[in-house]
């Protein structure tokens, strides 16, 4: 193969399940000449599994963009249906898998794990073009035809588990909010103590009481703001302020802390014990800082007079549990037990939640 018509690659050749494969650093700048996606270059076969997520890039982008100095990609995995010649640099042992790949300027490439990040690479790179010298190391599958592509892409993602939304608040350094509910929930001992930081739904002999990313959740809520919004200092003083007294306020949640009352207990027959509740006082926390600025503190302590049992199903039923006695947590769910939270505390309606409540009095909802 003529070097001068080839893609040049230091690699490093590797084995799996005796074929060869081989990993390069590319620079960023070359990432979209090289990878294409024009859908007539790919088999029609191969489309459907690769169907760009429009929405997700901007987020990928802009991860990129903003944190330049400390941001992290994992490897593009190609398959490559073309000609291509590996030399080594020597054929010492050490060093017979370290070389050059040659590639065919004819080769189509097929990207079989990383195609958002090879958008979001693309449109990175219009913002900040500095960044093309920066390297993202890529795995190539030589592939004839692309006849496996579909299996290799099957096979790298068999195993693959997602983390749950509590860990990645947990891991999270850089959005604001995940860290002041980090910082609430170690600053407040009930939380602390009883908040399950890595899973989002708790079972049922679980010790804890509380799931990490219903705090965060209701976080949002009580700012009535998105995931990456900037919090103010104001914001973040209401907030700490706020789980001080929610946590004061809720008799069961303190029964807990006395060893009075099991978690399993709580979620068992209570609906305080699950995020549909949590949620729901969120929306209700946010209409008391907006319209009960100096006194939203009366209304969260009153709180302590509800009854919150699963029996008090005038209360609770088809707001924060089914017929079949199951706890359900949807936007509608969460809203509606907002309403009656509200009626139980004093507060008057909005319209829109007015008309959702005479919804599900019709039983529209």
């Amino acid at each position: 193969m003529d070097a001068t018509f080839s893609y040049n690659f230091t690699a490093i050749r590797g084995l799996q399940a005796g074929k060869e494969y081989f990993v390069a650093m590319c620079p960023l700048r070359i990432i979209p000449k090289i990878f294409l996606f024009d859908e007539e270059e790919i088999p029609p076969e191969h489309r459907s599994q690769r169907i760009l997520n429009k929405a997700r890039i901007p987020e990928m982008t802009n991860y990129i963009v903003e944190n330049q100095h400390d941001y992290v990609f994992s490897s593009i995995t190609a398959s490559i249906d073309g000609e291509i010649e590996f030399l080594p640099f020597s054929s010492e042992t050490s060093s017979k898998d370290i070389g050059h790949l040659r590639i065919s300027l004819e080769a189509r490439f097929l990207i079989n794990d990383g195609q958002h990040r090879r958008a979001a690479i693309e449109d990175a790179l219009k913002i900040s073009p500095e960044l093309g010298n920066e390297t993202i190391s890529v795995v190539f599958f030589h592939d004839e035809g692309l006849k496996k592509s579909q299996q290799i892409f099957s096979d790298l993602n068999r195993h693959a588990v997602n983390t749950t939304s509590s860990i990645g608040i947990l891991y999270d350094h850089r959005d604001q909010l995940s860290m002041i509910t980090k910082d609430i929930i170690a600053s407040t001992p009930l939380l602390n103590r009883y908040t399950d930081k890595e899973r989002v739904s708790l079972s049922k002999n679980s010790p804890k009481m509380l799931a990490l990313n219903h705090i965060y959740n209701t976080n949002l809520k009580l700012l009535g703001k998105n995931k990456g919004d900037s919090i103010t200092e104001n914001d973040e003083l209401f907030l700490k302020q706020f789980w001080i007294v929610l946590c004061d306020s809720i008799v069961e949640w303190n029964l807990v802390l006395k060893k009075e009352l099991t978690p399993r207990e709580l979620r068992e027959s209570f609906i305080v014990g699950h995020g549909v509740f949590l949620e729901a006082v969120g929306l209700v926390g946010k209409y008391l800082r907006d319209f009960h600025e100096n006194n939203w503190t009366s209304y969260i302590t009153s709180l302590s007079k509800i009854d919150w049992n699963r029996s008090n199903t005038n209360d609770w039923l088809g707001r924060a549990f089914s017929q079949n006695g199951r706890i359900q947590k949807t936007t509608y769910t969460i809203q509606l037990t907002a309403i009656r939270i509200k009626h139980l505390i004093n507060l008057p309606l909005t319209e829109a939640e007015q008309t959702l409540e005479n919804k599900f009095f019709q039983g529209v909802v």
